[in-house]
């Protein structure tokens, strides 16, 4: 039977249990008994015809026992394979490991993590976080596939100039499509934690790849850094549309040169910027970012997860604690910080749950609300400055066991995006569990409600 067929089918089985796990506004849009992981990525298509995802966590744990990657077409359902590596090696050593896609923002084309293909395991190892590149690939179901970087580990010689020797992550193309964020782990100093930087498209790309690598932060060596350095740079993301600004959490050593907080920066990254400045290193020697870079900090106090911008790069949002202890979500101007004279640029707090917030966060293209999860449900925040900031409307009911889970929203700001475990079955119309016995995540989508486009809720 065709895979559009087989979808087809549990599309029919899974309608007529779909009051049982879904609100009267949401719709689930697959049924295949497997797990849809959206990752809180990129992951409409540019005509919002589509979500792309991976399929984790359903033969085994992690990206690595990930088989394929996926696109379902919203509409219909109709589930199909963009990606899934000829041969692969699944359970406790894996390879190559394939997830975390988010589609290009102008071109029917996806990226995501690859790791090391089956035939390249002698040589480089199992699928692992300082093994892994970017992969980007035609959404059309032709697998043509193009590597963005080049990742060299030969500690014979210096690193070859605009490669990596560790592994990229998160992948996250700029709303222009000229510029790649991710996270970066090295393969050679294991002494150096996480940390974030861009990729170009080049011709003078090294090793067949497309793209030229360069770090964005240089951190410290991990328990050696002197006060206000930073150790791990993470939580990262574009603030704006052409990738002048990438915002991330940085692990950062506390003026008493013993703790440590994590609080908000900015790497200012020119248009000008000439990436071949960077340093690749060697097996000694750590890479550094390219000349002209500039790197602000933007809270003293407590930040996390991932910081999120608007389009028009004015403001950022992420989050911190309130006075209870609970996480909320702040927005900061982003050319602000919380020691600013400035009163305008300091942060402001935008949600005030009693329970506080749980994740996903996301802006409206209009940047006059943010979306995220609470207990479970999606809520919506009015951002926009005036008497409406900090409105707050639930768009589902909460829901604890199922919770919805790594929130998008659609360029567009009409739909939004999410996964549930939820009950699935087979052709047969028998149960389907994940390798650990759960249900498997599927995904829904929810109407933004916005007669007037105005970007907040009606």
């Amino acid at each position: 039977m065709k895979r559009h067929h087989i979808a087809a089918l549990f599309c029919a089985i899974g309608s007529l249990l779909m009051s049982i796990h879904a609100s009267a506004q949401e719709r689930q849009i697959t049924f295949s008994p497997q797990n849809h992981n959206l990752d809180n990525n990129d992951n409409f298509s540019p005509d919002q015809r589509f979500l792309c995802y991976d399929t984790r966590e359903t033969i085994g744990p992690g990206i690595n026992n990930s088989l394929s990657i996926e696109k379902v077409e919203i509409a219909t359902g109709i589930e199909s394979i963009v990606y899934k590596p000829e041969k692969v090696l699944t359970g406790e050593k894996c390879a190559p490991g394939v997830g975390a896609v988010s589609y290009h923002p102008i071109q029917n084309r996806v990226v995501f993590i690859h790791g090391p293909l089956v035939d390249e395991v002698p040589q480089r190892g199992y699928y692992d976080k300082p093994n892994r590149k970017g992969a980007e690939v035609d959404a059309d179901g032709s697998q043509r596939l193009a590597w963005l970087d080049f990742r060299d580990v030969d500690t014979t010689r210096d690193t070859t100039p605009g490669a990596h020797r560790g592994g990229t992550h998160r992948h996250e193309y700029t709303l222009d499509g000229k510029r790649v964020g991710y996270t970066y782990d090295d393969f050679l100093l294991k002494d150096y934690g996480r940390t974030i930087g861009y990729m170009e498209l080049r011709p003078d790309a090294p090793g067949g790849a497309t793209h030229y690598f360069c770090l964005l932060v240089k951190p410290a060596p991990l328990g050696k850094s002197k006060a206000g350095e930073i150790e791990v740079a993470s939580g990262d993301s574009w603030i704006g549309k052409h990738g002048y600004m990438r915002a991330f959490i940085g692990k950062t050593r506390a003026a008493n040169g013993v703790d440590y907080e994590e609080s908000l920066y900015v790497v200012d990254v020119p248009a000008s910027i000439d990436i071949t400045t960077a340093k690749a290193g060697n097996a000694t020697e750590y890479p550094t970012p390219p000349k002209g870079l500039r790197i602000r900090r933007l809270t003293q106090g407590t930040a996390s997860g991932v910081a999120r911008g608007t389009i028009e790069g004015d403001r950022i949002a992420y989050y911190a604690n309130d006075e209870n202890g609970k996480k909320q979500i702040f927005i900061i101007a982003s050319d602000g910080s919380d020691q600013d004279a400035d009163p305008t640029k300091r942060p402001v707090q935008a949600t005030h749950q009693p329970d506080g917030v749980q994740g996903g966060l996301r802006w409206h293209q209009s940047g006059n609300s943010i979306a995220y999860h609470y207990n479970g449900a999606v809520a919506v925040t009015c951002v926009q400055p005036g008497p409406r900031f900090g409105e707050t409307k639930m768009l589902t009911p909460e829901d604890e066991e199922s919770p919805r889970a790594d929130l998008v929203w659609a360029q567009d700001g009409s739909l939004f995006a999410y996964s549930r475990e939820v009950p699935s079955f087979d052709g047969d119309g028998k149960p389907v569990k994940t390798y650990a016995g759960k249900d498997c995540h599927q995904i829904f989508v929810l109407p933004f409600p916005d007669a007037n486009k105005d970007g907040i809720v009606d």
